[in-house]
């Protein structure tokens, strides 16, 4: 790999969200991460990094800024676009594969504004299910972590981009001690959806019914952590410490079971039935899902 080279295609990001939008509680009004250049002024990163911004900056590995856009964010992968305003002048990272990707590879995990990088390995390739009602079928854990993880690009030793840097996560080794990870979320999902997001902002795909819960796997299953204020959950009476049962009737046991029978039962808008435990007692609460998509501020183009 020519890692100077590939390095210049690493750029920081900071992101401004209105004060009224809907993720500023959770996710903040500022938000800072990285990007990478993938085609001329096209930068991809995470996509909570960018959601509801109303005013965006690219900085280079050189020290200049330049203007972005929020093009479009997938709420199913977590990718999002930044669209330059102004002229990067950048190199464009090829695409590689994550699924060629095996434990153990050595790969370099880039990010920040001056070009950070860390010299990592593959750790893992596992299922991830996220409190956001978020599910990867497999993502990739690298370590040791960046400490700027936010959009930062997963690079192989051919220096071909094979995921983007989404969080910082605890696991389990196999010797049963703690070690810290980056979790990736894998390239190979883009290409299938890189057409609608530069066509049309998002995905021409019928929407998830989202219920605004954030939730956890607990030793009693699953539990109700927190909720969106004004989400279909809060609207029906989840309350947090609930516990799920079941879903449209049908029991689960994880979080990503969970999401799946959730996310079988119809598209956004559909009814969903919740078999929820609470102060020992089991409830059924109806909620009418919704498209989250309709809960953000759209970008506005300056």
């Amino acid at each position: 790999m020519n890692l100077p080279n590939a390095l210049k295609s690493i750029v920081g990001i900071h992101a401004f969200i209105p004060e009224d939008g809907f993720t500023a509680e959770t996710l903040g009004t500022e938000r800072a991460g990285s990007g990478v250049v993938i085609g001329e002024g096209l930068v991809l990163t995470i996509g909570y990094l960018i959601t509801e911004a109303d005013r965006l900056w690219l900085r280079t590995s050189d020290g200049r800024v330049v203007q972005g856009h929020a093009l479009a964010y997938d709420q199913e992968t977590g990718f999002g676009l930044v669209q330059s305003l102004g002229r990067l002048d950048l190199p464009a990272l090829d695409l590689g594969r994550a699924s060629e990707i095996r434990l153990g590879d050595p790969v370099v995990l880039a990010g920040g504004e001056a070009g950070q990088y860390v010299r990592a390995s593959v750790v893992a390739k596992q299922e991830f299910a996220g409190y956001w009602e978020y599910l990867l079928d497999e993502a990739l854990f690298t370590s040791p972590p960046h400490p700027v993880w936010g959009g930062a690009g997963l690079l192989s030793e051919d220096g071909r981009l094979i995921g983007i840097g989404s969080l910082l996560v605890q696991q389990m080794t196999e010797e049963g001690e703690t070690r810290d990870a980056n979790m990736i979320v894998p390239i190979d999902l883009l290409p299938p959806i890189l057409d609608d997001l530069l066509a049309y902002g998002q995905v021409r795909r019928p929407a998830r019914p989202w219920l605004g819960m954030f939730s956890a796997d607990s030793e009693d299953g699953i539990a109700v952590v927190s909720l969106s204020d004004g989400g279909p959950a809060a609207l029906a009476g989840i309350r947090p410490g609930d516990q799920i049962e079941a879903v449209g009737g049908q029991a689960v046991g994880t979080l990503a079971q969970f999401y799946r029978t959730l996310w079988s039962l119809g598209p956004a808008g559909t009814e969903i039935a919740l078999d929820i435990r609470r102060d020992g007692r089991e409830r059924t609460i109806r909620v009418t899902s919704a498209d989250r998509a309709d809960f953000l501020k759209k970008p506005r183009l300056h």
